[in-house]
């Protein structure tokens, strides 16, 4: 799909495209989201440039993401989406921003498209330029990245209680560590993903502060030294919550394994209980000729009386040393 934000009289308005025409209008932002053959060769037509396929943005080397052509810059960085499903995804995101416009190409739609979109339609003429629409768009990007940082610290911070505290200790199950350690995974997941949208964003930032700063405008300027030192802030946020997932991971585990080991030494202290009596049982089981005991009126009740005996007094020596 093919959606043109058109620039008249220092104001923008929003066309969506169903067919195309022989010649597209000029326009400050040309945003492509799955796009058709038909629909890139009408941009690049337009535009006179030529736009990366979707295996040329998923390559992973810095000169295929970051490089000029055609007084073009061409910046591709890799966004997270789908956060509120629980399914994120990172998704390659292609800015192609030239003096006079401003080229998306995605096969994703995160959510700070549509919510930048809708601020164009609402206040058209705050973006007369195709820079304004290009720092207006990653702000709306890393406003996003930092609430969704908020609420993976808030969620973290949540599960940390819920795995040490002492009122839940005695009735902790391993069921409820698995469920933890599932949610810190999914946390550790996400805080990865943003990480490396933030990596790559000031990438791009930096790379079109050198390159593109002889025609960016001073408010275009501006925002993008602002948006460098949120990036940073944002990225030194990240780190710390990297760590914190790798220590409730560690401690989880942890847990885990005493839950575990508890669990085994019931099942050792009962093996090595039931071993005298299995050994007296065994000595009256044999079937020798001469044997005393067999003739006896109270043989029977004397074994299972030195069976009972011999089971207790190891359980009494394990309690006393406080072993269960």
């Amino acid at each position: 799909m093919l959606t043109l934000f058109l620039s008249a009289d220092a104001a923008t308005q929003r066309l969506p495209l169903g067919e195309l025409p022989s010649t597209l209008p000029p326009a400050l932002w040309y945003d492509l989201l799955e796009p058709t053959t038909a629909e890139i060769h009408a941009v690049q037509r337009s535009l006179g440039i030529e736009l990366p396929s979707r295996e040329e943005m998923q390559e992973i080397e810095v000169s295929s993401r970051l490089y000029e052509e055609d007084g073009a810059l061409f910046m591709t960085v890799s966004i997270m989406s789908k956060f509120d499903s629980g399914r994120p995804e990172t998704n390659a995101v292609t800015f192609v921003l030239t003096p006079k416009a401003l080229v998306t190409v995605r096969y994703a739609d995160p959510l700070p498209f549509i919510q930048f979109a809708n601020r164009v339609q609402r206040n058209p003429t705050q973006w007369t330029g195709s820079d304004t629409i290009w720092t207006g768009l990653l702000e709306t990007l890393v406003d996003r990245v930092a609430d969704v940082l908020e609420r993976i610290s808030a969620d973290l911070e949540r599960t940390g209680q819920r795995v040490f505290d002492s009122k839940d200790t005695r009735g902790r199950t391993g069921a409820a560590l698995e469920e933890a350690l599932s949610k810190i995974g999914r946390s550790g997941q996400m805080v990865s993903g943003i990480s490396e949208s933030l990596m790559t964003l000031n990438r791009a930032i930096a790379y079109a502060g050198n390159i593109g700063g002889s025609w960016l405008s001073k408010e275009a300027r501006n925002t993008v030294k602002m948006l460098t030192r949120d990036i940073k802030s944002l990225h030194d946020h990240a780190a710390f919550l990297s760590q914190k997932v790798n220590f409730l991971l560690d401690a989880t585990l942890g847990l885990i394994n005493i839950e575990q080991n508890a669990i085994i030494k019931i099942f050792t202290v009962a093996s090595v209980a039931f071993l005298p009596p299995t050994l007296i049982a065994s000595i009256y089981g044999m079937n020798f000729e001469i044997q005393p005991e067999l003739k006896w009126d109270f043989g029977y009740p004397m074994a299972i009386g030195l069976m009972v005996l011999s089971a207790l007094g190891p359980y009494l020596y394990f309690k006393r040393k406080g072993w269960i």
